[in-house]
């Protein structure tokens, strides 16, 4: 299903089964989310990210952070990351994105895609810190880019098209039972941050 004649109707349930997905479209106008990229492009502590995959140690072109409100460890890909302190920017995005939703999010993993040869594969964010069935609010800044989701055990598809300053929403049993990526294309060239807030729950 390719649903680029996307609307914006925030309550609408992109998902056909399994899992709640919701587009709010853009937050921001243009000119707070270009203030926002260009500050986040120059405060935020990107890193190469690392994952171990086979056992091998892989370094990825694309760059990542992880803030929260407590260091709060963080485990995917076999390695660990320890979330950093809010930045103001970060902090006044995610009071942005609790009013518009509802939800609390204590935690934001930020992902710098530089250009369009840069991308995800599938996965689920089911990593067991997680908040169960959580909302993820993943808030688009940059380059347009194409978002996928596959069904687990259907392969049927879902994709839409993240504008600059929008936000999506997963929640639900999303990610039990759907994958998502961001998959490449060679026609973009210019940068896309994208802020996935969340919620992790910290074991006794």
């Amino acid at each position: 299903m390719d649903l680029f004649n996307q609307t914006t109707d925030k309550y609408k349930n992109w998902l056909p089964y399994g899992g709640t997905v919701n587009y709010h479209g853009r937050l921001l106008s243009k000119e707070q989310a270009y203030f926002y990229l260009n500050r986040l492009l120059e405060t935020i502590e990107w890193r190469n990210d690392e994952a171990v995959i086979f056992g091998k140690k892989i370094i990825t072109k694309r760059k990542v952070a992880w803030y929260g409100e407590k260091p709060f460890e963080y485990t995917y890909s076999n390695t660990t990351k320890y979330a950093l302190p809010w930045t103001k920017e970060l902090l006044e995005l995610k009071t942005l994105i609790e009013k518009e939703t509802g939800e609390h999010f204590n935690s934001c993993l930020l992902n710098l895609y530089h250009n369009g040869d840069e991308g995800m594969a599938w996965h689920s964010d089911g990593e067991t810190d997680l908040k169960k069935d959580g909302a993820i609010g993943s808030l688009s800044l940059g380059a347009e880019r194409k978002f996928a989701f596959k069904h687990k055990q259907t392969k049927d598809k879902v994709a839409l098209l993240l504008e600059h300053g929008s936000l999506l929403v997963m929640k639900d049993t999303t990610q039990t039972h759907w994958l998502h990526r961001l998959p490449p294309s060679k026609k973009i060239k210019t940068p896309r941050v994208n802020l996935t807030f969340r919620t992790i729950v910290e074991g006794e």
